[in-house]
Parts: C-alpha cells; sequence; structure tokens
C-alpha cells in the first residue's frame, strides 16, 4: 500500500465521511473504493485510447450518456459482419475487417467507461439494470 495526502475541499470530506458512516467502513476504504471505480484500468487499452478514457471522467451525465448510446453505422456494422462470415479475403478486405474491428472495439470501450462512470455517480448498477429489461 502507498500513502498518499490529499488536501479535499471541507465539503467533499464530509460526504466522504457521511458516506462512510453509513457504510461502517472508514473513510480511507470509502475513497480507495471511489477511486478504484472512477479510474480506468489502462494495462489492455491502446495508447491512442488511454487519455481519451480518462478526459471522461470530467464529461457531464448527458455527455456519458451520448457515448453510452453510442453504435457503429449501421453500414459499418453490416460490412464488419459481411467481411468476419468470409472464409477468404484480400489484403485489402482484411486491412478494412482489421479497422472496422478496432472501431467496433474503441466504441466499446468508451460505452463501458461512460457507463462505469454513470453507475458511480449515481449509485445504481446501470448495466444489471440493463439486462433486466
Amino acid at each position: 500500500m502507498t500513502t498518499i495526502t490529499l488536501e479535499l475541499p471541507e465539503s467533499l470530506a464530509l460526504r466522504a465521511g457521511r458516506a462512510a458512516q453509513a457504510m461502517h467502513r472508514p473513510v480511507e476504504e470509502v475513497i480507495t473504493a471511489m477511486l478504484d471505480g472512477v479510474l480506468p484500468l489502462l494495462d489492455d487499452v491502446s495508447p491512442d485510447m488511454q487519455g481519451e478514457l480518462v478526459e471522461m471522467t470530467w464529461l457531464d451525465d448527458d455527455a456519458l450518456l451520448s457515448i453510452a448510446e453510442a453504435t457503429m453505422s449501421d453500414a459499418d456494422q453490416q460490412r464488419l459482419a459481411e467481411l468476419s462470415d468470409r472464409d477468404a479475403l484480400a489484403a485489402a478486405e482484411q486491412e478494412e475487417l482489421h479497422a472496422l474491428q478496432s472501431s467496433y472495439g474503441k466504441v466499446t470501450l468508451r460505452k463501458a467507461r461512460a457507463l462505469a462512470l454513470l453507475s458511480v455517480r449515481s449509485g445504481k448498477r446501470l448495466l444489471a439494470d440493463a439486462r433486466a429489461a
């Protein structure tokens, strides 16, 4: 464990203290859990996406909702499915498939990050609600 000293605004320190009391946990544990939920794991994320995922922390809820609802275009989804179903691809098609897969992965990472942040902010498990619907 590493020890870090933080200066927090009084209102934030009070909120953290109240949350800790409500959960019967030490305030350090509450703050650690919140940081763990807000800071993304970047180990397996490409360098071009790392900054973007971290910066999403400062987006407002409306912007995060837009990201969470984003999808690839219908044409790109259709082309991705078409190329994925083929047994043999020309070199240009392999490059196109790779680009579409990369795009799909980026959309998915953005959506996951947006949902994680919205979940932490609301205190609700948004993915559990989506699966139940």
